[in-house]
């Protein structure tokens, strides 16, 4: 596979990642509550592992050409945000502050990492309409489920990093600054209720 798509791919690809989003949101929230960062950024490029694994085996075409398993997947993935979302804007919590329940551990904040990113629609329609721009040929020397699987491993590399690194940060310069913490983690909040609002709707309104 040719280093100028690579590149090219990456490029796109970063610009993307760096837009704020639902991931962003989960991020952040995880950098000013009681969680490992690690891990629920793990989460969500667990999901983004599961497009990836889609893609590669063609199952993605077949989930974007079928209206009824895509709206499925959009009222899901827009519930869970609205869902996390509202929780969020409830209980907005302060840097270290420890979730009560379940909410704290490890396997929970994985899983709903990998929900977050594995049942965004977006997520599966990027992978649709960006990155076969940049697959080479199918008479290339590597098979195109070889260069989808690579271009996904570098979407999934450019997430961790991302993420990391606004999870990390927002813990960091907000440690010492409670209330505009709160308020970032509302804003955080009020992110994933409004995507999800919005995707629902959009889905909605199309049938």
């Amino acid at each position: 596979m040719h280093y100028g798509p690579l590149l090219s791919f990456l490029a796109v690809d970063l610009l993307l990642v760096c837009v704020p989003g639902a991931d962003w949101a989960y991020a952040i929230g995880a950098g000013l509550r009681n969680r490992s960062v690690a891990v629920a950024v793990g989460g969500l490029v667990a999901g983004y592992a599961l497009h990836t694994a889609l893609a590669v085996a063609g199952l993605a075409v077949l989930v974007a050409g079928s209206p009824r398993l895509l709206t499925a997947l959009t009222v899901a993935g827009a519930g869970y945000l609205v869902w996390l979302g509202w929780g969020v804007l409830r209980s907005p919590a302060a840097p270290g502050a420890a979730e009560e329940g379940l909410g704290a551990t490890g396997p929970r904040v994985f899983l709903r990492g990998a929900a977050i990113s594995g049942l965004n629609p977006k997520g599966l329609l990027l992978y649709l309409s960006v990155l076969p721009q940049f697959l080479v040929t199918r008479d290339a020397p590597v098979p195109v489920p070889v260069q989808t699987a690579v271009l996904g491993l570098l979407h999934m590399a450019c997430c961790a990093a991302v993420y990391l690194t606004v999870g990390t940060l927002a813990r960091a310069l907000l440690r010492a600054r409670p209330s505009t913490a709160r308020a970032v983690t509302r804003t955080s909040g009020a992110a994933m209720l409004g995507i999800g609002a919005f995707l629902l709707v959009e889905r909605l309104a199309t049938l």
